[in-house]
């Protein structure tokens, strides 16, 4: 017989992501970064495993066989595709308990949709790749501008002042969303990879995305499930070798 889960009780979530070059520590992997800062962000507790792709335990094999991190155990049932996990968990770890993560205007989801594909463009076309930077300061540019201006839920109809630049933290506002949580472990792989490959940095005309960099760095939810900037240089090192 089927027993009822009580409603107070807190779900078993087991997340499985990469492991690093030494098979323990976090890997190189934005859709594991990504759902990793989901859960931190709802606050519910859980617990995470990185899984070895050179030596997959055989416990993994069975559970979740042809399957590679990002995966998630919940209260025993395993879910495997990251962006249906994260519809699961916005509506299932909700409020009144744990907040909602969806940005309130759809732009903070768009606005970063192309970057990370010019970038990977921009860094297998090294050295000969001036058309591919071009492609990506153009999406950078975008982004600048989106984080700059001011969304909907800042401005003040009655109010005198008239904002022409915004002041917000993130994409959506003053808080991390899941629009961030997509954007951000992507934008930590550019500035580390494009800088050891392709010396290239961001530029500091880009207030607004320098802002946001600075911003998403003083929280722990994105600082602490980084990858540290080796596992990004080891992760790239085939593709710019692939080139040569």
């Amino acid at each position: 017989m089927a027993l009822r889960q009580d409603s107070d009780m807190e779900p078993s979530i087991e997340l499985f992501i990469k492991a690093g070059h030494d098979g323990e520590n976090v890997g190189n992997c934005p859709f594991c970064q990504r759902l990793f800062m989901v859960l931190w962000l709802k606050g519910v507790k859980f617990t995470v495993t990185t899984v070895d792709m050179r030596k997959k335990p055989a416990e993994l094999k069975e559970l979740a066989p042809g399957t590679n991190p990002p995966f998630l155990l919940y209260n025993g049932t395993l879910k495997t595709d990251f962006i249906k996990i994260e519809e699961f968990l916005e509506q299932t770890i909700a409020p009144p308990r744990y907040p909602h993560l969806s940005p309130l205007n759809k732009e903070s989801f768009d606005v970063g949709a192309d970057i990370f594909a010019k970038f990977s463009a921009y860094i297998k076309n090294r050295p000969n790749n001036a058309y591919h930077e071009t492609a990506l300061l153009r999406e950078f540019k975008r982004l600048d501008i989106y984080l700059n201006s001011p969304v909907p839920q800042e401005i003040d109809v009655n109010s005198r002042e008239n904002i022409t630049i915004s002041k917000r933290k993130f994409l959506d506002g003053n808080h991390l969303t899941l629009a961030d949580c997509n954007l951000l472990p992507k934008l930590h792989v550019i500035k580390v990879a494009a800088k050891k490959y392709c010396d290239f940095d961001i530029p500091a005309q880009f207030s607004g995305v320098w802002r946001y960099l600075q911003n998403a760095y003083e929280r722990e939810e994105f600082r602490q499930t980084c990858p540290a900037n080796i596992e990004i240089e080891k992760a790239y090192l085939s593709v710019v070798n692939a080139r040569k």
